[in-house]
């Protein structure tokens, strides 16, 4: 493989880039890895973990609440390995790997695979609040809902990654949260956890809901990963910008071994494209698969984002908490897209 390493060029444009958007009132700070295959990184950090902690500025110990960046740390590769354990089958319907419902469960009948790829047609919608006092058990509640849409169009949605949370739970027989733990602790991936998490300086809060009122600081933001006490196949993960990096850095490793390693054959197979989103944008199994499938990524709603350039092994991570100010997508937005451009350059 012949590695494309990022330019100094490069990193300065998203070094000012970050600038810019902290000073728009995008985000209180972040911090920025650029790495490649061989174990180069570049860590690009800059302004304040909150404003309530004074001058700490971000590194790449910073924990943040990476958000829907769960789908791809935890709920993915958890699948990945249940298929090649034969725990899964991706073209089945889901309620066949979960515990037995009676009556008709029109969700229940979408496949794995439509799940992983938001193609299934289910409600877009997701208040797991509404099923407060509900007798049957909140697989079966997800299952019974009628679909929103016809099954093979794009549409993101939560629900079907909280489905395959608890799919995992149940086909492997243990806590989502123990077999991430045991996952990310093969990888070397120390650092990224289920929350709660400690509030400290190294942790960075979130959002403010009610004025006068103490923000969101080591607990999920995701009010429905919250009422599943923070353990959620789409919301939960905490992790570092270093732990991002490594995960980055394992996938890397794994494709470039190819058929001689499972997650590599995942990976690959992941990034065939499975539903169009856009002129250019296409979703493989959970990543958005961009450049022609060079590019794989995946955006979380807190303010972290994850691109992978496989072929040209490199990677590129960006951790901010910049839902801290409110909704975050359109403030961040410079960022990313120059982040998709700077790993699209092969």
């Amino acid at each position: 493989m012949s590695l494309t390493p990022f330019t100094v060029d490069d990193l300065d444009r998203l070094r000012d880039t970050l600038n810019d958007v902290m000073a728009d009132g995008a985000t209180p700070g972040g911090a920025i890895v650029c790495g490649t295959l061989d174990g180069q990184r570049s860590v690009l950090a800059t302004g304040t973990v909150a404003p309530e902690l004074g001058d700490t500025t971000p590194d790449k110990n910073t924990m943040y609440d990476v958000a829907s960046l769960t789908k791809v740390l935890a709920t993915w590769p958890l699948v990945g390995k249940a298929v090649t354990a034969g725990l899964l089958d991706l073209d089945q319907p889901v309620r066949d790997f979960l515990p037995a419902m009676s009556g008709e469960t029109p969700s229940g009948e979408a496949t794995v695979r439509q799940l992983i790829t938001h193609t299934a047609g289910l409600r877009s919608a997701t208040r797991l609040d509404l099923y407060r006092g509900a007798e049957a058990p909140l697989h079966e509640l997800l299952c019974r809902e009628p679909l929103e849409d016809v099954p093979g169009a794009h549409r993101y949605i939560n629900r079907g990654y909280i489905l395959l949370g608890l799919v995992l739970a149940h086909v492997h027989g243990q806590p989502l949260d123990v077999l991430a733990a045991e996952m990310w602790r093969e990888l070397g991936m120390t650092d990224t956890v289920y929350g709660p998490v400690g509030r400290g300086p190294n942790v960075a809060p979130t959002e403010e809901r009610i004025p006068g009122v103490p923000r969101i600081w080591g607990a999920v933001h995701d009010d429905n990963a919250a009422l599943l006490g923070g353990v959620a196949g789409h919301a939960g993960v905490f992790s570092t910008p270093r732990d991002l990096a490594r995960f980055g850095e394992a996938l890397l490793t794994a494709h470039q071994a190819g058929g001689e390693d499972a997650l590599g054959m995942w990976l690959r197979a992941s990034l065939v494209p499975q539903a169009s989103i856009e002129p250019g944008l296409e979703r493989g199994l959970s990543w958005i698969v961009a450049a022609g499938g060079q590019v794989a990524y995946h955006h979380g709603w807190t303010g972290t984002s994850l691109y992978l350039a496989p072929e040209a092994g490199r990677y590129l991570v960006i951790a901010t908490n910049a839902v801290y100010y409110g909704p975050a997508r359109s403030r961040i937005a410079p960022l990313r897209a120059l982040a998709l451009k700077t790993i699209s350059a092969v």
